[in-house]
């Protein structure tokens, strides 16, 4: 059977690689039968996600466990075969095929500035996933450094781009009203009823402290903040 048969997505030119989070493996993909204990617990992984062959839509993620006695075991995640789940493949080409994200694309180039699409990261969210992707722009006639201009979100059926994470949430979500979910600051931690600006806000943070610690190097704090920007969405998810 050919739908049995994966492959790694490519984003753009290259392969896409893995990449360290810090979650909790849904129960259909631990073994029961061989987890310590980490099972049911948030844990160090190495996630990798799989579309089948010659096929764009995701088909599974896998994740190589990082933790303890589970310490390089690997278990597998596997996608609804009735259900579409847009890949990363996919999901650039609805980017691209956005009427406004493709006119403000075009609009930098015909100011002499260089687009760069920062790295498509793949954040699971329950039965689904959420995508996030920073866009860089640089000055073509200076040597200055890449500076943040905007972060484009999907989830589902659903692409935006605004200036920053909070935004693009604000507008994917709408202004619904939310469970408290654990945050940093102290006057947000234990309320209910927190907007989803309050959260919003939080996930732009973390997120980059997410970005700050990958380009230092910092895995394990990266993985961290991943996992608390996890947390944070799939509240802005419900």
């Amino acid at each position: 059977n050919k739908e049995d048969l994966w492959e790694i997505p490519s984003q753009g030119d290259r392969a896409m690689e893995p990449y360290y989070t810090i979650m909790k493996l849904p129960r259909e993909a631990r073994d029961t039968r061989q987890v310590g204990a980490t099972e049911g617990k948030e844990e160090y992984i190495l996630l990798l996600p799989f579309t089948p062959a010659r096929r764009d839509n995701l088909a599974a993620w896998l994740a190589a466990r990082c933790d303890g006695q589970d310490y390089g075991k690997m278990v597998v995640y596997s996608f609804p075969r009735d259900r579409l789940v847009f890949g990363p493949r996919q999901i650039s080409a609805r980017i691209d095929q956005d009427a406004h994200i493709s006119q403000q694309l075009t609009l930098w180039g015909q100011k002499g500035s260089k687009v760069i699409r920062g790295s498509l990261l793949v954040i699971p969210i329950e039965r689904s996933l959420l995508y996030v992707q920073p866009l860089y722009l640089v000055a073509s006639d200076q040597g200055g450094l890449p500076e943040l201009r905007r972060v484009i979100v999907a989830y589902e059926n659903d692409v935006v781009m605004e200036e920053n994470l909070e935004a693009s949430l604000l507008r994917l979500f709408g202004q619904r009203r939310i469970t408290a979910v654990k945050v940093e600051q102290p006057f947000l931690a234990g309320k209910a009823g927190v907007s989803i600006g309050q959260l919003a806000r939080e996930a732009m943070r973390i997120f980059e402290r997410a970005n700050d610690a990958q380009r230092q190097g910092d895995w394990a704090g990266y993985g961290e903040h991943l996992k608390r920007l996890e947390e944070a969405l799939e509240r802005l998810a419900r």
